[in-house]
């Protein structure tokens, strides 16, 4: 009897240690590897999230998880309609629109043409998740490769939309664009042709008038403007198709020009192929009886288009160029992982 007792209790000790250190193992507080994006010092601060900083682990699941179609149920993932060697954009129109490019987005708050999105950079990735790719969560819950992952660098067992979201945050917040021609220039690292010093004068300049919504260094000011396109809108009213507002009537973001010579649609329904094309269209076909056209279109003296001559427009061209930035586009951190 005395025996079975024994017996007995010991099996109860054993399996209360057991218990305890299975527990034990399941609190265990993960790892984090606390790292710092690589932004130029003459670029602005970017904001952080206090409840997502930057993480090595979270990074890499973001970087994955961008390249990945098991985000969405179609076979697609961000990486579909966004390339690297196009600055992280396509050439081609996606339901009649163009893509605007991920690159620098970390101190965006618009997103999309008609900034249908005001959102934080991880309120912007929970839609995609959620209502672009509807992401299966249980699918990707399923695999044991994301599981290991999402444990890593959230500490969790069950992946929810939200880690799959911070995750994605992190990598769109590194893909940084600073390295240029200009940049380089700017850092007195290497000197401009005297046509893309002569060009780079027409761009900060009231000549040409670029840097209001293209100002340095994002090349863009990341608002909505009406920028003359058209005299009368039909099928689409630009931001006004959001808002509802009659002042919004024709306003669409302003996209930056970083890279913009690696692209092939420009201006929100991709009407101009080249960048000669764009500015021709500043320098002679701004309809300047558009409804709530920008004031800075409309400036004295600019009534009959900027009046660039050739020699200009060339110049100008040259340093819309020197704003290609091949480090980024071959940058293998931001490629797809092996």
């Amino acid at each position: 009897m005395r025996i079975k007792v024994s017996v007995a209790l010991l099996l109860a000790v054993v399996a209360f240690f057991y218990s305890c250190r299975k527990q034990t193992v399941q609190e265990e507080p993960y790892i984090q590897t606390p790292i710092s994006l690589a932004i130029p010092p003459y670029f602005p601060k970017m904001k952080i999230p206090e409840d997502n900083p930057m993480t090595k682990e979270r990074l890499a699941l973001g970087r994955k998880l961008y390249y990945d179609p098991i985000l969405s149920n179609n076979g697609k993932s961000c990486s579909s309609c966004h390339y690297q060697e196009n600055g992280f954009t396509i050439n081609t129109m996606v339901g009649g629109i163009p893509v605007l490019p991920h690159v620098n987005l970390g101190w965006s708050k618009n997103f999309l043409w008609k900034g249908e999105k005001h959102y934080t950079l991880e309120e912007m990735m929970l839609y995609e998740v959620n209502e672009f790719f509807a992401t299966d969560l249980n699918k990707i819950n399923a695999d044991e490769e994301y599981k290991k992952l999402f444990k890593q660098a959230f500490g969790v067992n069950s992946i929810s939309s939200k880690e799959i979201a911070y995750s994605l945050a992190q990598f769109f917040r590194s893909l940084i664009s600073g390295n240029s021609k200009f940049d380089k220039y700017r850092r007195r690292e290497v000197a401009f042709t005297s046509e893309e010093q002569r060009g780079m004068e027409i761009f900060f300049t009231e000549k040409g008038d670029c840097f209001h919504c293209h100002g340095i260094m994002l090349f863009t000011d990341n608002l909505f403007h009406n920028n003359g396109l058209d005299s009368t809108f039909t099928y689409s009213k630009g931001r006004y198709d959001f808002t509802g507002l009659a002042a919004d009537i024709g306003l669409y973001k302003t996209p930056t020009l970083r890279n913009a010579a690696l692209r092939k649609n420009f201006m929100h329904d991709g009407r101009f192929k080249t960048l000669e094309e764009v500015i021709e269209f500043y320098n002679s076909g701004v309809q300047q009886q558009s409804p709530n056209i920008d004031p800075l279109m409309v400036l004295p003296q600019k009534e009959f288009g900027l009046q660039l001559t050739e020699q200009d427009k060339y110049d100008l061209l040259q340093f819309l160029k020197a704003l290609t930035d091949t480090t980024f586009t071959n940058n293998p951190e931001f490629s797809k992982p092996h």
